[in-house]
């Protein structure tokens, strides 16, 4: 009998670790487990027309999603100029500039995210790259709309 329960019990526990990492757009939001992200200023920036410049907190990805389908449905090239934005519309083309060297990269929004609070844009490891970010991790950018589709 402790056997079945057991069983049981391990058969919960996959199930719950499962659910904890899918993020699940709400109204109003995005749920990541009990993490809630707030997408009020995201539609903000979404809302911003073509030459509009913006200051965005940016991050960046690469490796552990390397090859998967991005939320347009492409694969994610990490050495690509992509990026990640919970509102922005796909195809969206973004010029993000360091303000402390220069440095610039057009990015094309093809993915969504990030979910991580008090963030804007999540950028390609290739595009954090030639930004001269990757020892930052997170910085705030200079971000202005090229184009929209």
């Amino acid at each position: 009998m402790k056997r079945v329960y057991f069983s049981g019990f391990l058969v919960l526990l996959l199930f719950l670790a499962g659910c904890a990492g899918r993020v699940y757009k709400t109204e109003g939001g995005y749920r990541q487990g009990h993490k809630f992200f707030s997408t009020e200023e995201a539609k903000k920036q979404a809302a911003a027309g073509k030459g509009e410049v913006m200051n965005l907190v940016c991050s960046y990805y690469g490796t552990k999603f390397h090859g998967r389908k991005t939320s347009n449905g492409e694969t994610f090239d990490m050495f690509k100029m992509t990026c990640a934005h919970k509102e922005m519309e796909f195809g969206t083309m973004l010029k993000v500039t360091n303000p402390d060297n220069g440095k610039s990269v057009t990015v094309k929004v093809n993915d969504r995210g990030p979910f991580v609070e008090n963030r804007d844009i999540d950028l390609s490891y290739g595009a954090a790259k030639e930004l001269g970010m990757l020892h930052d991790g997170v910085k705030k950018m200079q971000v202005e709309i090229l184009s929209k589709p």
